[in-house]
């Protein structure tokens, strides 16, 4: 197996490599790397079944890393930040260990890895769930001069535009909160929204009708929402109904 570190801290990088040593002495630590900026350039050109991220890096946070290439080798997060884990989940992840590194969850960690090589769709929303199983309860969002309370289980669907994020209400209301839809996705339960694209996220009590639209895609329908179509993207579909049927 060949792999790679991403790790800023010299002492911590070959702490790890020694430890991947001891338990796999047949893997290979194909190059370590200290920085966002090394992994964009590097790591398109290399070969690889397996990466060790860690998440805050020389030059900032390695979850950038996707925002500028493709990349879907499969990762084992090692940090000392226990708040990535939700994100990390949906970024190829295999494992999620905290510093110091314990060698018996390594271990168990690449147990998992040479298992199941990546975790499927089902495994990640059920670890997600596990660690944040309610999500979010509520939103505070200023209405001119004043702060409002949204009840998140009172909120039909949340959607982007014009740069911002906006929760829109049962009652269709609609307010701005100072999030990305990426952290708002994050936030709330997995159980009850769906991320249908990139500009919408669902709740699934207010889905008043769904609808055949063109190129297989699938258009929801939810009360008092008319500014413009909330469309299913044809990628989305599968895991819609899957998550519709569970």
């Amino acid at each position: 197996m060949r792999y790679l570190i991403l790790e800023d801290e010299k002492i911590a990088s070959n702490r790890l490599k020694e430890m991947i040593a001891n338990l796999r002495p047949d893997y290979k630590c194909v190059l370590t790397l200290d920085s966002v900026e090394s992994a964009v350039i590097s790591l398109p050109a290399l070969k690889l079944d397996l990466v060790f991220m860690d998440i805050q890096l020389a030059d900032g946070n390695s979850f950038d890393i996707f925002d500028q290439i493709k990349f879907d080798v499969p990762i084992i997060y090692t940090t000392a930040y226990d708040e990535y884990a939700l994100k990390a989940f949906k970024s190829n992840s295999v494992d999620y260990l905290l510093k110091p590194i314990d060698p018996v969850e390594l271990a168990r960690a690449i147990d998992k890895f040479e298992k199941h090589s990546v975790k499927d769709d089902k495994d990640v929303t059920e670890l997600m769930q596990a660690l944040k199983p309610n999500g979010k309860e509520r939103f505070v969002v200023k209405v001119g001069d004043h702060l409002k309370s949204v009840i998140t289980k009172d909120i039909q669907l949340i959607y982007s535009q014009d740069k911002g994020t906006y929760l829109f209400t049962r009652e269709g209301k609609r307010f701005l909160v100072d999030y990305t839809m990426d952290k708002v996705e994050e936030m709330v339960s997995g159980q009850d929204f769906f991320r249908i694209s990139r500009k919408f996220l669902i709740h699934i009590d207010y889905i008043k009708d769904i609808i055949a639209y063109t190129n297989s895609r699938l258009e929801i329908r939810v009360d008092h929402f008319d500014d413009e179509q909330v469309i299913v993207a044809r990628e989305r579909v599968t895991d819609f109904k899957e998550w519709l049927d569970r």
